[in-house]
């Protein structure tokens, strides 16, 4: 399976809290759900933002929900062309009273959503004993909370490690990474890795700007002990921001070990056909390793002083209040359904996705997924490396953009960590907000 790029322009974001202006809803403390009657007649619109084949899975969960649940019915659809689209499509249908009850989002929406009045508040909920909610990851609740309520829940749990091709590791006689790497031992490794005659790169990086480039860069911040905000204020060009970015440029620019993607849709096919010798990835990367038949390994990240954070992109179901008690409950009941360990073995594991809880570790489809895919129980296991999540505040897709554009620079030589970082700081200065 590919994951979807992390890719949205600044735009969209300000026409969701320009619709939020016009017409959110207003936040008068009501549960949304109070007064809810399970056995009442619902239909519920559910977008999932999936690709074909995984839309069918979730239509066949659908009806099987349904078939307990008579009374709910659940119209399903991917909500539209594109998962990236989704966004643009849920800013159009506040403004025009047309949106779903529950819909996928990426994490980094979170902060917009949560800003448009249109979520329901589920802090409450979700704290329920039944709920399991600490069986999720600790990176993906807080994705999940915009403004200190919980919007919506976990849909899909990842994190970046470090794929490596064996056989390039082989042939230049170079031992295979460990979980206890540092970042210069990353480095010296990939300039040995790499061979002009042959374009074979040691790593790869994305400058498209995209978050597909700027996420990458925020576990060498944490691990270098930098944040990305101070409050609403960017925090990110600190020393420990240009020492992170600084680690990457000497590799792209003095080292040239590092291949530049300027679309994010290269270089994991680079990878594959055997021209890139490591990659900092997701699970997601695994299908195509494995149709690919490479002989891999998976590590954690390399660390700053033992320190190896990792950095999560959880992506969420949003459930969104119509001012029905019935289908806000009924919405809930059922992604409580979906995203209880029973049934998310039916999905995320049968999609390739890594389980949503901790409690799937011992199921039969969690033992298949790790027999399937070589390197699944690392990502699985790196999880809980992912110690801090991405800003869930409005406006961090205008700093993400801002600070990609800043990595993109940097890597192409073009400018120095410190002048970019602090262009980016600038520009972002008025897009966080509370």
């Amino acid at each position: 399976m590919t994951k979807p790029l992390r890719l949205l322009a600044g735009g969209v974001g300000a026409a969701l809290l320009l619709s939020a202006c016009m017409g959110g809803t207003t936040d008068d403390g009501k549960d949304s759900a109070a007064g809810y009657d399970p056995a009442a007649t619902v239909e519920l619109t559910w977008w999932t933002g999936q690709t074909e084949e995984a839309e069918k899975v979730a239509e066949g969960l659908a009806a099987e929900y349904h078939a307990a649940h008579p009374n709910v019915t659940i119209k399903t659809s991917p909500g539209a062309p594109t998962t990236d689209d989704l966004l643009t499509k849920l800013s159009a249908g506040f403004a025009g009273g047309s949106y779903p009850d529950i819909s996928y989002a990426y994490g980094n929406w979170a902060g917009d959503l949560g800003a448009s009045g249109k979520t329901q508040d589920l802090t409450a909920y979700v704290q329920e004993p039944s709920f399991g909610w600490t069986e999720m990851p600790e990176a993906a609740r807080t994705v999940a909370t915009a403004n200190g309520k919980v919007i919506g829940v976990p849909a899909l749990v990842d994190n970046l490690a470090l794929i490596y091709n064996k056989a390039i590791f082989d042939k230049a006689g170079v031992a295979y990474p460990t979980d206890d790497w540092s970042w210069d031992d990353f480095r010296q490794a990939a300039k040995k890795l790499t061979d002009p005659a042959t374009k074979t790169y040691g790593t790869a990086y994305s400058v498209s700007g995209s978050e597909d480039t700027t996420w990458h860069l925020w576990p060498l911040l944490w691990q270098n002990g930098g944040k990305i905000l101070d409050g609403t204020k960017p925090a990110f060009n600190s020393d420990a921001g240009v020492t992170a970015l600084e680690t990457l440029r000497v590799m792209a620019v003095d080292d040239k070990s590092m291949y530049l993607d300027q679309t994010d849709e290269k270089y994991h096919p680079l990878f594959n056909s055997g021209r890139v010798a490591m990659i900092l990835t997701g699970p997601w990367a695994l299908l195509e390793i494995k149709e690919a038949k490479l002989a891999y390994g998976v590590t954690n990240l390399p660390g700053v002083n033992g320190d190896h954070q990792t950095v999560s992109g959880p992506d969420l179901w949003v459930l969104f209040d119509h001012d029905d008690v019935n289908r806000a409950g009924a919405a809930r009941d059922f992604i409580k359904w979906l995203t209880s360990a029973q049934i998310d073995a039916k999905w995320n594991l049968k999609v390739g996705n890594l389980p949503l809880r901790t409690t799937e570790k011992d199921t039969p489809e969690f033992a298949a997924y790790v027999k399937e895919y070589p390197g699944g129980q690392k990502f699985f296991d790196n999880l809980t490396n992912a110690k801090q999540a991405r800003p869930t505040v409005p406006g961090y897709e205008v700093l993400s953009r801002n600070v990609g554009d800043a990595i993109a620079s940097v890597l192409q030589g073009r400018a120095s960590a410190k002048d970019a970082l602090d262009e980016a700081a600038k520009k972002s200065a008025d897009a966080v907000v509370n």
